[in-house]
């Protein structure tokens, strides 16, 4: 690269040209020579850095939205995953399960508990039926259930599981037989609820299954319309439901014949919330402190 200040002074130049150049530099190098008043010095710098800043406040103002937006993505996703894989909350608008599960309770359904059918996705109930589901293991007698009622799908049920595929089940003047023999029914201390302000007294007993699982049930009704019942044989894939508010509960007797496994969702394992609703409802916030019923706080399902 040649150096044309080297350049330049390697010639001699006549005083005249020596003049006229350095006039011509001077003429040149006027502009820059202009006297600037000193406000004007100063304000220049700080309207370009006023200027600067503001751009700077608009890039991190929409990097601020972006990364809101981005977190707010990332939490929906996450949500939608842990709901549809892994756990569920629901809560209890009926009495079928009293005592075991009240009206306002909250809980968590665990769903890779029984493996995963159409109904465990949030869009898979306008799939068509295959008829079955991806197990990891079997229901087991006594757990407590979420399902898709067969004859209606959109609507969710929560019953126990007492009849697995092969078993044969009846109920016996109030008295539960699996296999032609009766399940173990011994009388506790009375169910006590209130209705309109005024103790209402249920007979309750505890009832244990073969293999160990106990949970209480409600007797309303000596000898009530579903407490002798046909023998029913459980098909192979099937599972047999029942309340154990048996006098008020719409379950295999009935409606729900016997469930397909397919329509299991999941495993109800706990309750993290419950508010009676009697005395208000879970958006009046400002009553929960007269409302929650605290005992049942993060409380397991027996």
């Amino acid at each position: 690269m040649t150096d044309l200040s080297a350049s330049d002074s390697s010639r001699a130049v006549p005083a005249e040209a020596a003049a006229e150049t350095d006039a011509v530099r001077a003429s040149s190098q006027a502009p820059d020579a202009v006297e600037v008043p000193a406000g004007a010095r100063e304000a220049a710098p700080e309207a370009a850095a006023e200027t600067g800043g503001e751009e700077a406040a608009r890039k991190d103002d929409a990097d601020s939205w972006w990364d809101l937006v981005r977190i707010l993505i990332y939490a929906l996703l996450i949500a939608l995953v842990e709901r549809t894989f892994f756990f569920q909350p629901y809560n209890i608008p009926s009495g079928s399960m009293e005592d075991t599960l009240l009206v306002g309770d909250y809980l968590f359904v665990e769903k890779f508990s029984y493996g995963y059918s159409r109904f465990s996705f949030p869009w898979g109930r306008l799939l068509p039926s295959i008829g079955r589901r991806l197990v990891l293991h079997d229901p087991e007698r006594g757990e407590v259930a979420v399902f898709a009622l067969p004859e209606d799908p959109s609507r969710d049920f929560i019953k126990r599981i007492v009849g697995l595929p092969g078993d044969r089940v009846q109920m016996l003047h109030g008295v539960l037989y699996l296999n032609d023999k009766p399940v173990p029914k011994v009388r506790v201390a009375d169910y006590v609820e209130d209705e309109n302000g005024y103790e209402h007294h249920v007979a309750r007993y505890r009832e244990t299954l073969p293999g160990g699982k106990s949970y209480y049930v409600l007797d309303r009704e000596v000898d009530g319309l579903n407490d002798t019942t046909q023998v029913f044989t459980v098909p192979p894939g099937h599972y047999f439901m029942m309340g154990d508010n048996r006098d008020d509960s719409d379950d295999s007797r009935g409606i729900v014949g016997y469930l397909p496994a397919e329509n299991l969702i999941g495993k109800a394992e706990f309750k993290f919330f419950s508010i009676d609703d009697s005395k208000t409802h879970a958006w009046t916030f400002w009553k929960w402190p007269w409302a929650i019923r605290y005992g049942r706080l993060f409380s397991s399902i027996d």
